[in-house]
């Protein structure tokens, strides 16, 4: 039996804490240590024995700090920059659809759909909308033993999307009692309380019955937060910083007159209608809508899963298991009253500036038919009521035979979306036609009869739905060969069949009648493909305390192709104080379906520009409509490309542990990722940015008017990005006082870079926002943890970097978003048999977001992606054993 080193239980002890989390691990006897699967290798094998840098977080802490959902407990992780998360599901995602509350991992700042999510070493259908990553609301955390984190390409064991790192969230292998939780976050200011429920029980003890038999249940619900909750994200209007992000299609309505070219708003002389309108700065007498009044920063949310699981030992040493998984996302997003452009005002309403209706005269009128963009804020908020489902069955086997260590199993997973209008859209052509025929006042609040046929308009109903099916077998098998210097030489090969089905499906009869929602050009698309894969293992531990580890996975795609990816690892210990280990390895990730077949789409923009013919630098031309041509969403048309390539990858990292006195262990590991032919759209800031290089993609209507830019997907440059990943562990001796650790896991992104056109130039994105938002040039988590018997608390802190802001405003009023550092406390107590009493506040000093200027997101004043907006909450949690 092998029996570890004092630097192998200490590189085990850290790996195990994760992020202020080695208390417990540190105080473990020694002991004889089985040698299991682990994340990132086939062979079975220690933790402590990988040469892959590997982060293990145990599910029992992740109560103890008050995390709640999969996303709280990753973004524990400092090489994870993720930038999608249940706040952009207010106002959509960058490809102009909604996103039901999707949250994703991205390891590394690569992109979500360059992190490899696997349930107990399987993959996960991934959402539907793009289909390039997992949304983690679907993870139960209360069925969860451990979530297992490499942070290293790995390619050549698991295949495609696995480019900067894997994430395995890992069941609880069994479970024979009954366990009740109950936990109630409750923010000290209004808004986002949450409340979370689970009961898990289980019988059969597998050892002594054969058998084990375990169902969980957890419900969990998150209140709304909306802006008006928060005084840093109330308003879009900061013109001390430089910043208004408006719209121009307002209430009262703003007229262009196309005759005279004249433009205005009958309210303008009185204000507008402040708050919600305001008067514009451009000279041109017209009005702006402070849209970030009426939205959500955090959307209304529900989720509710049951992971079950069964394992029968069948003829000695063989396990059979069944697991199934359903969970459901219920989301609720609103946002502001539905902008409505390009309505037709005649000279005959009513309400023509100096009829009867009571609008003043306005200057410069011809007596022509006016275009109107007017936001009927009587219709009411606009609300996507979304559903979000993820089922998953796998039937597996397991055991010993031959002298092989085998595992082998079928899966069957789907993940389902779709958006139900529910309040505040209206049907486009009859709201026109109410303009048009006098019956509805564009200037002002509507007479009952105005009302009656608003209420008429009203647009309600399923807009969209889609699925993603992915249905596989596997087989690998592992074993040793034969004795070698260091040790014995292991061996694992592997196969792997999967379908991949997509289908997307848009409700013309809804998404045509309402250009508001950014759905009005969307359509309906399918796909299909099979995935071939073979793959093989070797462990060669070729003198003592020197282990190489080679792999090598070759995949083919029906629709794309085939491809090799190889990795060597080499792990080395010189002494019982250091260990040197490395990687270098290849990767891929093929298109998603989405991306390779998506028919064109016309949506909206996520940030406001000015048309650069017809409003440039701001200002508009005689013939423009400000409210169209400036500072305004414009269209963008998207689509898929069938020849899509998979984009490729080569990776190689080296690292250091060291040991230099028992108490104190180090972990220094340098990562280094070149990827080329990234698939993407331009990222729109760009093609607005240089009209003279892009002018090609501006494609305009017969009279020259803007219609939308070209932004298809495509293979577009390369991306460069290395750093430093720096974990440290202090045990200090314990005393009447208790155990205490310190634990500090942090991430240095030394290089980003990118290019959005094969052979372009490179643009920097450490430390400053590029096109889409900032990479941090640092992170960590840094916790303080204490036990004493039955007692234990743990302080922790989160840190990240500043950087330059998007800056899409007046030389003068560039700006720096500061750094951003919150503090959690908490405490536990164990001494009643079967109950495990938690408190702690979460946002400790109460700290709120830092000004941002970003216009990328709807919410407006700070950066919902990388920021907390609840500010300073207080929970408990109470869980009974029996």
């Amino acid at each position: 039996m092998f029996r570890e080193t004092l630097l192998s239980r200490s590189i085990r002890t850290l790996c195990a804490a994760g992020i202020g989390l080695a208390a417990q691990a540190a105080l473990a006897q020694d002991a004889p240590m089985q040698r299991v699967e682990v994340t990132g290798s086939s062979i079975k094998r220690l933790v402590s024995e990988t040469a892959n840098p590997l982060t293990v977080f145990k599910a029992e802490e992740f109560a103890k700090q008050g995390l709640t959902t999969a996303q709280e407990v990753l973004s524990k992780i400092p090489a994870n920059q993720t930038s999608v998360s249940s706040g952009n599901a207010v106002g959509g995602s960058s490809s102009g659809l909604p996103t039901g509350g999707q949250s994703s991992a991205d390891l590394r700042g690569l992109g979500g759909d360059k992190t490899l999510v696997l349930l107990n070493g399987r993959r996960i259908a991934n959402h539907p909308y793009d289909g390039a990553s997992v949304d983690l609301n679907i993870i139960p955390l209360s069925a969860l033993d451990r979530v297992e984190v490499l942070r290293d390409g790995a390619s050549a064991i698991y295949g495609t999307d696995a480019i900067g790192g894997v994430i395995n969230f890992i069941t609880k292998r069994a479970i024979n009692s009954t366990n009740i939780t109950a936990e109630i976050i409750a923010p000290q200011h209004k808004g986002a309380a949450e409340q979370r429920l689970n009961l898990s029980g289980g019988y059969g003890k597998l050892d002594q019955d054969g058998f084990n038999v375990f169902g969980v249940v957890d419900i969990h619900k998150q209140g709304v937060l909306t802006s008006q909750d928060r005084d840093f994200a109330k308003t879009g209007v900061a013109l001390e910083r430089g910043s208004s992000t408006t719209s121009g299609i307002t209430f009262p309505g703003n007229y262009h007159d196309p005759l005279s070219k004249a433009s205005g708003n009958p309210g303008f002389a009185s204000g507008c209608l402040p708050p919600l309108s305001i008067p514009s700065t451009n000279g041109t007498g017209t009005c702006r809508q402070d849209y970030t009044r009426q939205i959500d920063i955090l959307p209304e949310q529900r989720q509710i899963a049951f992971f079950g699981k069964g394992v029968l030992k069948v003829a000695g040493s063989h396990l059979a298991t069944l697991e199934y998984l359903h969970s459901e996302n219920k989301v609720k997003t609103r946002t502001a009253p539905p902008p409505q452009q390009n309505l037709i005002l005649p000279i005959s309403s009513p309400y023509y500036p100096g009829n009867a209706g009571g609008v003043p005269a306005q200057p410069g009128l011809s007596g022509g038919p006016l275009e109107v963009s007017w936001r009927p804020i009587e219709a009411g908020q606009r609300q996507i009521d979304s559903k979000g489902s993820a089922d998953r069955l796998v039937a597996a086997l397991e055991g010993e035979w031959s002298g092989w260590d085998y595992k082998t199993g079928l899966s069957h997973a789907i993940s389902k979306s779709s958006e139900v209008f529910t309040g505040g859209y209206v049907q486009d052509a009859s709201f026109a036609a109410g303009v048009l025929n006098g019956v509805l006042n564009p200037f002002a609040p509507q007479t009952p009869a105005g009302l009656a046929y608003m209420a008429g308009t009203a647009l309600r109903g399923e807009v969209q739905h889609a699925s993603v099916t992915t249905n596989g077998i596997d087989a690998k098998a592992s074993r040793e060969l034969m004795p070698m210097a260091g040790g014995p030489m292991a061996i694992a090969v592997g196969a792997e069949w999967r379908r991949e089905k997509a289908d997307f499906y848009v409700n013309r009869d809804i998404a045509g009648q309402a250009a508001s929602s950014g759905l009005s050009g969307s359509l309906s698309k399918n796909g299909s493909r099979n995935i071939k894969a073979v793959f093989g293992e070797l462990s060669l531990p070729l003198i003592k305390d020197l282990d190489v580890q080679l792999a090598v996975r070759y995949d083919n795609y029906s629709d794309v192709g085939s491809t090799t990816n190889p990795k060597v690892g080499l792990r080395y210990q010189p002494s019982k104080q250091v260990l040197l280990r490395g990687s270098a390895s290849t990767g891929f990730r093929a298109p998603t379906l989405f991306e390779k077949n998506a028919p064109p789409s016309k949506n909206d923009t996520s940030n406001t520009y000015d048309d650069p013919v017809f409003c440039p630098g701001g200002k508009p031309i005689p013939a423009a409509n400000p409210s169209r041509d400036c500072d305004q969403q414009q269209y963008k048309l998207q689509g898929g490309k069938l020849d899509l390539k998979p984009e490729k990858s080569t990776t190689f990292a080296f690292g250091i542990v060291v040991e230099p006195v028992k108490e104190l262990t180090v972990a220094l590991d340098y990562w280094n990722i070149k990827l080329k032919d990234k698939i993407s759209a331009l990222p729109e800031q760009s093609v607005f940015g240089n009209y003279e290089k892009y002018k090609a993609l501006f494609l305009r209507n017969a009279d020259g008017t803007p219609y939308a830019i070209q932004d298809f997907n495509d293979n577009l440059g390369e991306v460069k990005t290395d750093g430093l990943d720096l974990s440290v562990n202090l045990r200090l001796p314990a005393k009447d006082y208790g155990n205490i650790t310190l634990s500090l896991d942090g991430t240095y992104v030394h290089k980003y870079e990118y290019q959005n056109e094969r052979n372009g130039e490179f643009i920097q994105n450490v430390g400053r926002y590029a096109d889409n938002g900032p990479v941090f040039r640092w992170k960590h988590n840094l916790a303080l943890n204490w036990r004493m018997g039955d007692w234990g608390a743990t302080l922790a802190q989160s840190f990240t970097s500043g950087y330059t802001d998007q800056n899409l405003v007046a030389p003068a009023f560039k700006g720096h978003v500061p750094s951003y550092s919150l503090f959690n406390v908490s405490g536990s107590y164990a001494g009643v048999p079967g109950l495990l009493l938690t408190a702690g506040v979460k946002n400790l000093l109460d700290k709120q977001p830092p000004f941002s200027n970003q216009g990328t997101m709807f919410q407006k004043g700070y950066d919902p992606r990388y920021t907390d907006p609840i500010g300073r909450a207080f929970y408990v949690r109470g869980s009974y054993t029996f």
